[in-house]
């Protein structure tokens, strides 16, 4: 048996009513995640079935977790887990804008948006949206700047864990200037990469789930498989021994009762060649969870990205991208 406990970051108080979530990643079959809340002491106790030989599990609670615990199971033994919070280390919020002409409603492209004080600069695309990720929390001012336009500054808060969206309306103030040339030497590779463009719509309508590098940091999976397989619809499958790697597959897309049709994958926007088996590669043996920057999933051919359609994508696509 499993005998979890979940504390506070500090390890001194119990949380109640948190959730615990647990995978069997060593077993003779397939089974589903365990999610179970805590008792009113912070505590759980789990069984273990007869074929088990691994548990990674971790605790969630509202915006906070806790990182993964890797058991290994032995039978007639007791295991105790405690797992703690890490809810003080999220102390950032996002902010989502849309910039438009305030005489014409069209949107403003490649304004600059910062808060006042701050390093982070974002620029609107061309539907004069921008993404300001990891804003501390509290109450800024933001400045927007544009040539042709009047400079405008917005007093925004920012909550911990929270999108917050603005939408700005900028006047026009016509001005002549030498021409400006410009050198950027920072790095954009998802930005150029369209992730947040497809992330701020994907979010919007729905249908697709995004990871970020903050989210990846926050729950410091072991492999990145595990976080991917807890969106409805995807499990894992041909787990292997000692490794806990398996293969992703869509159980939505597939017309058979049991089983599944492998996810297609691509990484830094590429193809991937086929992927699983029991004796095949897993993508986690092509990329590490520190070093991706950003993950897109899509378990619906009818939610997919324009860039990642195709018949061979109809099973869900899971696109990775590195730092």
């Amino acid at each position: 048996m499993l005998r979890v406990v979940v504390m506070d970051e500090a390890g001194a108080i119990p949380i109640p009513t948190a959730t615990v979530i647990l995978r069997w990643t060593e077993t003779d079959q397939v089974r589903r995640p365990v999610r179970q809340d805590v008792g009113s002491d912070g505590g759980l106790v789990l069984c273990a079935p007869p074929d088990a030989r691994r548990a990674t599990l971790w605790a969630e609670f509202a915006d906070a977790s806790s990182e993964e615990a890797v058991v290994s199971i032995a039978r007639g033994v007791l295991h105790e887990v405690e797992l703690r919070l890490r809810s003080g280390s999220v102390r950032t919020g996002r902010l989502i804008g849309e910039v438009r002409d305030a005489l014409t409603n069209r949107p403003v492209v490649a304004a600059a948006i910062s808060v006042v004080g701050g390093a982070a600069v974002a620029e609107t695309n061309r539907r004069g949206v921008f993404i300001l990720s990891g804003v501390p929390v509290g109450v800024h001012e933001l400045a927007v700047r544009r040539l042709g336009y009047a400079p405008l500054d917005h007093t925004v808060a920012v909550l911990r864990g929270v999108t917050t969206e603005v939408e700005i309306g900028m006047a026009p103030q016509p001005m002549e200037m030498e021409p400006i040339v410009a050198t950027a030497m920072r790095s954009r590779r998802l930005e150029i990469k369209g992730f947040y463009e497809r992330k701020y719509w994907g979010e919007l309508i729905g249908g697709a789930t995004f990871l970020t590098e903050a989210d990846i940091e926050r729950r410091r999976p072991i492999f990145i498989s595990h976080m991917i397989a807890d969106e409805p619809g995807i499990r894992l499958q041909n787990c292997r021994l000692r490794r806990g790697s398996c293969q992703l597959v869509n159980i939505r897309a597939s017309s058979r009762m049991l089983g599944g049709c492998p996810v297609k994958f691509y990484l830094d926007g590429t193809p991937v060649r086929a992927l699983g088996g029991r004796m095949g590669e897993s993508i986690d043996d092509l990329v590490r969870p520190h070093d991706i920057a950003g993950v897109e999933i899509y378990v619906s051919a009818s939610s997919l990205a324009a860039e990642f359609g195709g018949s061979a994508s109809q099973c869900g696509v899971v696109a990775i991208w590195t730092k």
